[in-house]
C-alpha cells in the first residue's frame, strides 16, 4: 500500500482579493427567499426585460446553419469590426477595434495588458462594482474619488487634477453611469480633457455601454476630445441597447498598439468571441434601428414613474438620472429610525436588508458602489413589477418610526 499525502488548496493573493459582489450576494439571498415560497421582487440586476430582436436571432441561426461555428479571428471578424467602426462614427481602421466576450472582457483585457503592480487608476465613486475587482485582480491601486449627488455624481476637473500622480495609468469614466444614470455633458468632458492634456501619461478608459439608453444628448469622450484618441479606449457592446446580455458580445475602440496588446491577452484567455454571437451583433448593428427609440421611450416612462414615486416617499430623495436604467436615491433620511421589529436603521445596508426581509424587495446598498447612504434600484423591469415593488417600499418606509 502506498502512502498518499493531501495538499491544502492555496488561493493566489490576486484571486484572494476578489470576492462575490454584493449584488450577487443580494441576488442569492432573494433567490433563497423565493425557494422558501416568498414572493420576492428583485430590482438588483441591470438587464433589460425586452427580448433580443427577432432579426438578430434569425441571423444567428442562419450563421450556425451556414457553418459559421469554427474558431473565429481572435480580434473579431472583419465584417463585425467594420460595422462597429461605422456605428461608432469615429474615423478608425480595423486594427483599432477588438471584439470581446462582453464589454467586461474589454475592460479586463485592457487592464491586464497595461497595468503593472502599483500603477494607479482613478475611479469616480459611485462606480460599477466590477471595476474594483478587476483593478484588484490586475494589482492596480484604485484611487477612488467620491462624487456625491450635489455634484450630479460627476467628477470635476479640480478633483481629477488633485488625484493625478506620476503613477496614474488610467482614468475610468462611465457615462451614462452605473449605478446612478449620471451623464457627462460635452462641457463636462471638455473640462476633464483640459486637465488630461497636461498629463500625457494618463490614459482614458471610457465605458459607454449605455450610450443608447440616454435621455439627454449623449457625447462620447472621443468626440469631446478627439486629440486624445491616441490614449483613449472606448468600451461598448450590444448587451444593453439590443437586450443581448446573454450573447456576451462587446468591443473596444482605441489606438492600434493598445488593441494589439489586448488581442494578445485575449488570445491566451478566451480566444475569439463566439462566432454565432458575432453574427448576431453584426445583424443588430446593421439591421433596423427604430427599436432603440421605442425601447428608450419605455425606459424613460419607467424612470419618470419611479423617480416621482420615490420622491413622494418620506425620508427618500431620488435624483433624476440622465441615462441608463437605474436610480440611486439617498436613504439617509431613514437613519436613526426604527423598524416595526424595533431594529434601528443606521446604514444603507440596514435599509436594504429591512426592505428584503419585511417588504420582499431586493435592492443594492450604495456601499457596494463606493458611495454609502444610497441604494440602487434598476427599472429594467415591467411596469407591473415596478408598481408593485414601489408600493411595497412605500409601506415599509411608512412603517418606520422615530
Amino acid at each position: 500500500m502506498t502512502n498518499s499525502t493531501s495538499s491544502t488548496f492555496r488561493r493566489s493573493a490576486r484571486a484572494a482579493a476578489v470576492e462575490l459582489s454584493e449584488i450577487v450576494k443580494i441576488s442569492e439571498a432573494a433567490r433563497t427567499l423565493k425557494l422558501e415560497g416568498k414572493d420576492v421582487l428583485s430590482f438588483g440586476t441591470g438587464e433589460p426585460d425586452f427580448p433580443t430582436p427577432a432579426h438578430v436571432i434569425d441571423a444567428a441561426m442562419a450563421a450556425a446553419h451556414a457553418g459559421e461555428t469554427t474558431y473565429p479571428p481572435t480580434q473579431g471578424t472583419p465584417a463585425l469590426r467594420s460595422a462597429i467602426g461605422k456605428d461608432s462614427g469615429f474615423d478608425v481602421t480595423l486594427d483599432q477595434i477588438i471584439v470581446c466576450t462582453g464589454a467586461k472582457q474589454v475592460l479586463s483585457n485592457a487592464l491586464q495588458a497595461t497595468i503593472d503592480p502599483g500603477d494607479e487608476v482613478i475611479v469616480p465613486a459611485p462606480f460599477w462594482t466590477s471595476y474594483s475587482d478587476m483593478l484588484q485582480f490586475s494589482q492596480a491601486k484604485q484611487v477612488t474619488i467620491p462624487c456625491g449627488a450635489d455634484a450630479g455624481f460627476c467628477l470635476s476637473p479640480e478633483q481629477l487634477e488633485a488625484a493625478i500622480t506620476d503613477k496614474t495609468r488610467w482614468l475610468m469614466l462611465n457615462s451614462p453611469g452605473n449605478p446612478t444614470g449620471a451623464m457627462y455633458s460635452a462641457d463636462d468632458l471638455a473640462g476633464l480633457a483640459e486637465i488630461l492634456r497636461t498629463h500625457p501619461h494618463v490614459w482614458i478608459l471610457a465605458d459607454e455601454i449605455y450610450q443608447h439608453v440616454s435621455y439627454l444628448p449623449f457625447t462620447s469622450f472621443r468626440d469631446a476630445a478627439p486629440d486624445l484618441a491616441d490614449r483613449m479606449l472606448i468600451v461598448n457592446g450590444v448587451s444593453k441597447a439590443y437586450a443581448m446580455t446573454g450573447w456576451r458580445l462587446g468591443w473596444g475602440i482605441g489606438p492600434a498598439e493598445l488593441i494589439k496588446a489586448m488581442v494578445a491577452v485575449q488570445g491566451q484567455c478566451t480566444s475569439g468571441a463566439s462566432s454565432v454571437s458575432q453574427a448576431a451583433a453584426l445583424a443588430a448593428l446593421s439591421g433596423p434601428q427604430d427599436l432603440l427609440a421605442t425601447r428608450l421611450a419605455e425606459f424613460k416612462s419607467r424612470r419618470d414613474n419611479v423617480v416621482a414615486e420615490l420622491n413622494d416617499m418620506p425620508c427618500l430623495k431620488c435624483p433624476n438620472p440622465g441615462g441608463a436604467f437605474y436610480v440611486f436615491p439617498s436613504c439617509e433620511g431613514t437613519f436613526g429610525k426604527r423598524t416595526p421589529k424595533g431594529e434601528t436603521i443606521t446604514s444603507d445596508a440596514d435599509f436594504c436588508r429591512y426592505l428584503l426581509q419585511e417588504a420582499l424587495v431586493a435592492l443594492v446598498p450604495g456601499r457596494a458602489f463606493g458611495l454609502p447612504g444610497h441604494f440602487r434600484m434598476s427599472y429594467a423591469y415591467s411596469q407591473t413589477d415596478l408598481t408593485q415593488g414601489l408600493a411595497r417600499i412605500r409601506r415599509a418606509v411608512d412603517a418606520l418610526t422615530d
